[in-house]
């Protein structure tokens, strides 16, 4: 017989990044993933099939990773809480689910763990793949993409992201990366309903009980229109749904901004090196900030922009070659901030260098 919860209270742990998604997945109710081999999300899977029997969860291997993202399409169609995981390539065949569910309103969750780009690049680890995640796919890109830093974010934000999903109805991720899901770090594995966090459930978006147009609304779900006029209706009303919730979703991270020369803006993992450098600097007496934002999409905008208004210089440190900056200055877009990069494309930045690169700013 299957367990009823697969973690009981708290529990102090050291796992690999992927492990943990694997476990946050359970506690957040996941009923079923749909996936495909590629490095470095492998062993979610792979911890996933070993767990999920023993909860009474479920697991499909597709073909490829296209069917891998309209199988988790269909499964949240019949009410289930499914999810899917990928990288790199991966991540670029499923923009077309992806752009699938922005088009319907489905809560598709997705794991995208970075790896080194263009193509095939390398199966270690970059933040190369924002702009595709934030953005990708024929659409208007409204996601819900929140970048993870540590292994207990990367647990806590999974869980958050199937609630986000379910409650918003737009395409929900967690950004991770190759470090994040190969290296093992302690971290606090929790039940939520302990912590107060409730589930939200899913629901079925066919077969509802009660007769359609009389009982209830119809249930009427397209990704395509034969008019342009029809398609911008739709659009424009998702998209001041979009906006209503971004205030709610938006989220960011800042310390020492109030009287800092220079700022530094990062995220993820790289947001690590970032704040061990800023209060490095902080002691030999430097004037740095530091500013992250966690969910990349929607931007924290009025906060950037709050931080923007008060600092001279931004000094945006990120492993690819200005996909976060790209979206800061849009974010911030009439702000007279200088922005300064410190881009390093597929490769980690450690607080030394970014240490080397304020101080040279600042003199």
């Amino acid at each position: 017989m299957p367990k009823d919860k697969p973690i009981e209270g708290e529990k102090r742990v050291f796992m690999t990044g992927n492990e943990v998604v694997a476990w946050a997945a359970l506690a957040a109710d996941a009923d079923i993933m749909f996936g495909y081999p590629i490095t470095p999300q492998n062993e979610i899977m792979h911890y996933w099939t070993r767990l999920a029997p023993k909860f009474g969860r479920d697991f499909l291997q597709t073909e490829d990773e296209l069917s891998a993202g309209f199988t988790t399409l269909g499964g949240v169609l019949a009410g289930r809480k499914a999810f899917t995981a990928t990288a790199g390539p991966g991540n670029t065949l499923m923009q077309e689910p992806m752009s699938m569910a922005e088009a319907m309103r489905l809560p598709m969750v997705a794991i995208i763990t970075q790896r080194g780009g263009p193509s095939t690049g390398t199966v270690i680890y970059s933040q190369q793949e924002v702009t595709m995640t934030t953005l990708g796919g024929n659409g208007e890109g409204m996601r819900i993409v929140y970048s993870t830093a540590t292994h207990q974010e990367l647990f806590d934000y999974t869980i958050k992201a199937f609630n986000a999903a379910w409650k918003y109805r737009f395409p929900t991720f967690v950004l991770g990366d190759g470090y994040q899901s190969k290296m093992r770090e302690s971290l606090t594995i929790y039940d939520p309903a302990e912590r107060g966090i409730a589930i939200v459930p899913p629901e079925p978006y066919f077969g509802k009980p009660g007769v359609p147009g009389v009982d209830r609304p119809p249930s009427q779900l397209r990704n395509t229109y034969n008019m342009e006029e029809e398609l911008y209706e739709v659009v424009e009303h998702y998209l001041e749904d979009y906006a209503k919730v971004a205030p709610e979703v938006a989220e960011y991270h800042a310390h020492y901004v109030d009287d800092a020369d220079l700022v530094v803006v990062a995220h993820g993992v790289v947001a690590r090196a970032a704040l061990m450098a800023v209060k490095e600097l902080r002691e030999d007496g430097y004037k740095v900030g530091y500013f992250r934002p966690v969910t990349l999409r929607p931007l924290p905008e009025k906060e950037l922009r709050e931080v923007a208004g008060r600092t001279k210089k931004f000094l945006v440190a990120e492993s690819a070659n200005g996909q976060l900056a790209r979206l800061l200055k849009e974010g911030a877009y009439g702000c007279t901030t200088e922005m300064l990069p410190l881009f390093r494309p597929g490769m980690g930045i450690t607080p030394e260098e970014v240490i080397a690169e304020a101080k040279k700013i600042l003199g």
